[in-house]
């Protein structure tokens, strides 16, 4: 089933990508445009120069950069590196109960504020008897062998979110971190333990307190038109294993 489809999208060959923000890319026709990167972090194992990118236009006039580098095809399969769609896909997974691991869900809202650090849930709901269901979505994209890892680089607030999902748990609500897998090349999940090993602590300790760990198998479904543009689909078929690389 796919949950959300982008249509319209522009092939090109990736030169670099710089500044954070940015991305050169080589369209069909030779000419260079430079994409919006939203994914701001080190971007570990998701790119290199020559791979086959998809860009999405800008339907703003007024748009500085007129594409946004959407996903990456690498030796494996894709890699999704817009950072926005894995709370997208999540909150759209959950109303219509197909997000794995959680079935039932019902009152699907997004950013609502909770806990007593300052957070705001990516995802709140409601299960079938009634209690709040807490879901916390974490864009994983680092590979190694057959593992996806999270973090790519070491994140206090991702720890501070483990923290405020086992506080939900612990006053009678259910709570979930949803490991939004966005590269179809492995085939199972764990702690990146060398980059932050607070954070893999805190996620053991958070399933050990209730607190639902979801790795969830994204499938990047892509299809070309014969006018040359391209389409991009997002599926959630399933949980990957978590396999810890100790």
């Amino acid at each position: 089933m796919i949950l959300i489809e982008k249509t319209g999208l522009v092939p090109g060959t990736l030169i670099k990508r710089y500044k954070r923000f940015l991305a050169d890319v080589r369209l069909a026709d030779g000419s260079i445009v430079t994409a919006h990167t939203t994914n701001t972090g080190s971007m570990k194992t998701c790119w290199e120069a020559g791979d086959r990118v998809l860009l999405e236009p800008s339907a703003n006039p007024k748009r500085k950069l007129k594409f946004t580098w959407l996903a990456v095809e690498r030796a494996g399969g894709w890699v999704g590196v817009e950072t926005g769609m894995p709370n997208r896909v999540v909150a759209e997974a959950a109303r219509r109960d197909a997000l794995p691991g959680l079935p039932g869900l019902l009152g699907v809202r997004t950013e609502v504020k909770y806990g007593v650090e300052n957070s705001r849930i990516d995802v709140l709901a409601e299960d079938r008897e009634g209690r709040q269901v807490f879901i916390e979505v974490k864009n994983a994209t680092l590979k190694d062998g057959p593992w996806a890892l999270f973090p790519d680089a070491v994140t206090e607030r991702g720890t501070k979110h483990l923290r405020e999902l086992q506080a939900m748990v612990r006053e009678g609500h259910r709570a979930a971190i949803a490991l939004f897998v966005h590269r179809t090349d492995v085939d199972r999940f764990d702690a990146a333990r060398e980059i932050d090993p607070v954070y893999a602590a805190e996620l053991d300790r958070a399933a050990d307190t209730g607190v639902a760990v979801l790795p969830l198998a994204v499938r990047l479904v892509t299809r070309q038109a014969e006018s040359g543009l391209w389409r991009l689909g997002w599926e959630l078929p399933g949980l990957l294993p978590w396999v810890p690389r100790r």
